[in-house]
C-alpha cells in the first residue's frame, strides 16, 4: 500500500458498514480520501474519528445523492479543484428495498438502478476521465458487488436487486475490456461479498427489523473487515496483477 501514500482516493457509500472501514483503511495508510454519502454527519464523525487515531492521511466529507447525475460531477468538479482529481475510485454505495418483481413498486425498481447502476457507472466514467487527463496510468477502480451478481437466491424481496447487481458483474468485465482497448494500465475489480453484518439487512426490511435480525444470525455472517482486507490485497498487488473478481463468502453459505 506505500506506492498509494498521498494520492486520492473516492469511496461512495462512506458513511456506515462497508464503505465507512474501507475509508478508515485508506486514510490509516496515508491517503486522502473523499468519502461521499447522503449523510454527511456520519462522514464527518468518521473523519473526526481517523484524527483522534492519529491516522497519516485525510478523511475529507462530501455530502453526494448518487441518484442525482449533477450532484455527481458536481462532486468530481470539487474534486478536481480541491485535489486535482483521483487515483482510485471504490464504488460501494447500493441498497436493497424489498419490491419483487410480481409486486413490487416501480419507484422502488427505479431507486435501486439509479443508485447500483447508473450512479456507479457515473462515477467510473468521471474517475477514468480523471485519471486520463492527469496521465495516470497506474488508478484502480474496485466496485464492491455482491455475490447477488452471480446467483439468484430464493427470496422475492431480493430479486430485483439481484438484478442490479448482476448488472455491476457485467459491467466490470465491460470496463476492463474497454480500458485495455484503451492500452491503459488502470485497473478494474469487482469484490463480491455474501452476507456481511451491517445495517444493509435492517435498511432492507426497515418494516420488520426481526428480518433483519433472523438474517444475521442464520450463518455467522461475514464482518466489514473482511471486505476492507480484500480491498487491501486488490490495491497492494503489483502493477502487472489484474484481479477482475473476487468472491468472499461465510463458510456456512458454502454448504
Amino acid at each position: 500500500m506505500d506506492r498509494w501514500k498521498g494520492r486520492v482516493a473516492l469511496v461512495t457509500g462512506a458513511s456506515v458498514g462497508i464503505g465507512a472501514a474501507i475509508v478508515k483503511s485508506l486514510v490509516q495508510h496515508g491517503m486522502k480520501v473523499v468519502g461521499c454519502a447522503r449523510n454527511l454527519e456520519q462522514i464527518q464523525n468518521l473523519a473526526a474519528e481517523c484524527v483522534r487515531s492519529g491516522f497519516s492521511g485525510t478523511l475529507f466529507p462530501y455530502k453526494c445523492d448518487l441518484s442525482v447525475e449533477d450532484e455527481v460531477l458536481s462532486m468530481f468538479s470539487w474534486i478536481k479543484v480541491q485535489h486535482q482529481g483521483i487515483d482510485v475510485c471504490i464504488n460501494n454505495a447500493g441498497l436493497a428495498l424489498p419490491e419483487p418483481l410480481l409486486s413490487g413498486k416501480t419507484s422502488g425498481w427505479r431507486t435501486m438502478m439509479d443508485v447500483n447502476v447508473i450512479g456507479l457507472s457515473v462515477c467510473t466514467r468521471e474517475a477514468y476521465q480523471s485519471m486520463k487527463e492527469r496521465k495516470v496510468d497506474d488508478g484502480h477502480i474496485i466496485n464492491i458487488n455482491s455475490i447477488c451478481g452471480h446467483r439468484v437466491i430464493n427470496n422475492a424481496d431480493a430479486h430485483f436487486y439481484t438484478a442490479s447487481k448482476y448488472a455491476v458483474t457485467a459491467l466490470t468485465e465491460g470496463l476492463r475490456q474497454e480500458l485495455r482497448e484503451a492500452k491503459t494500465h488502470i485497473r478494474a475489480t469487482c469484490i463480491s461479498p455474501g452476507l456481511v453484518e451491517t445495517e444493509f439487512a435492517y435498511r432492507l426490511f426497515s418494516e420488520s427489523p426481526e428480518k433483519a435480525v433472523a438474517t444475521y444470525k442464520s450463518v455467522k455472517c461475514l464482518q466489514a473487515a473482511d471486505i476492507t482486507n480484500a480491498v487491501g490485497y486488490v490495491l497492494s498487488a503489483p502493477p502487472h496483477v489484474q484481479i477482475g473478481d473476487i468472491e468472499i463468502m461465510p463458510v456456512e453459505q458454502l454448504m
